[in-house]
């Protein structure tokens, strides 16, 4: 027991490290996830010995490596850094399960529980951070402004067209299920979807524009640094001296680099969330239902 809460302390503690470099420097050092792994596979070593029973290593390999198979499918589509796979893993292999004490994880283990927890905080992180970015960033804000004002009646006429399909769905599931419906219910059961409806379609051109300006730069060989990310890139990995000094040798004189949401933060918040809050799946069925 000692043992799981010494565990669940390092992968915060490291999870948290590792956001802080990745912040800062936009790179996490492999030696963080490094020494994550190395100790959840130490306790588990320990704790198989102290019961003479094998499953504590087996649950901490299964749940490592089967995050860190995952955290590399999204690496190899170009969608996190290796140290956000490795990061992940680390923390698959500290907390194979949560220690007694804490929300129970209900149907699910704790690393499936967790994966979800990381995208539904990772998400909700995402928005604050590319937010956070456009403020500081004004050519973001203009861009955003002009392509919303540019698409604006189409907006409203696509608003007015969704509002009277669903009032219509929801009038059509009234009479089908013979269920009586107010109007002020119709309006409301119309209203809310064509909110949500909109509200993501704001957020995902607001996504765009900062990916499009904010996060895509062309920039002189000149000002080139180690660790950039060239656009053509197809994962999100840096380039190293040796690729650095071919580019400069070649007469390029600009390339084009790309940016992203620093994710490590994700981490250790998603740890956070799913120790005191539990299953984010469950919370959100509960919440739409």
């Amino acid at each position: 027991m000692v043992l799981e809460f010494i565990s669940l302390f390092v992968a915060f503690v490291g999870s948290s490290i590792a956001a802080l470099f990745d912040l800062k420097t936009t790179e996490i050092p492999d030696e963080i996830p490094d020494v994550m792994i190395a100790v959840g596979l130490i306790f588990a070593g320990v704790q198989a010995y102290q019961q003479w029973d094998a499953w504590p290593f087996l649950n901490s390999a299964i749940a490592g490596l089967g995050l860190l198979g995952f955290g590399f499918i999204m690496y190899h589509f170009g969608q996190w850094g290796g140290g956000d796979a490795k990061l992940l893993a680390g923390i698959g292999f500290l907390i194979p399960k949560l220690p007694g004490g804490f929300i129970p994880e209900s149907f699910l283990p704790f690393p499936l529980v967790f994966l979800f927890n990381v995208f539904l905080v990772g998400a909700a992180y995402m928005l604050v951070y590319a937010f956070i970015f456009a403020l500081m960033n004004k050519k973001i804000i203009f861009e955003f402004k002009k392509g919303m004002k540019s698409i604006s009646k189409h907006l409203i006429l696509f608003s007015i067209a969704l509002f009277v399909i669903f009032v219509f769905f929801n009038f059509y599931l009234s009479r089908a299920f013979y269920t009586p419906i107010t109007p002020v219910k119709l309006l409301e059961n119309s209203l809310l979807p064509l909110i949500g409806t909109i509200s993501l379609f704001v957020v995902w051109k607001f996504a765009k524009v900062v990916e499009e300006v904010g996060f895509k730069k062309k920039i002189p060989v000149s000002r080139l640094r180690v660790g950039d990310v060239l656009l053509e890139s197809k994962v999100w990995e840096g380039i190293t001296e040796k690729e650095l000094s071919k580019i400069k040798k070649s007469g390029k004189r600009y390339v084009v680099i790309k940016e992203g949401v620093r994710f490590g933060p994700s981490f250790p918040l998603a740890l956070l969330f799913t120790l005191f809050f539990g299953n984010g799946l469950l919370l959100l069925m509960n919440f739409l239902i």
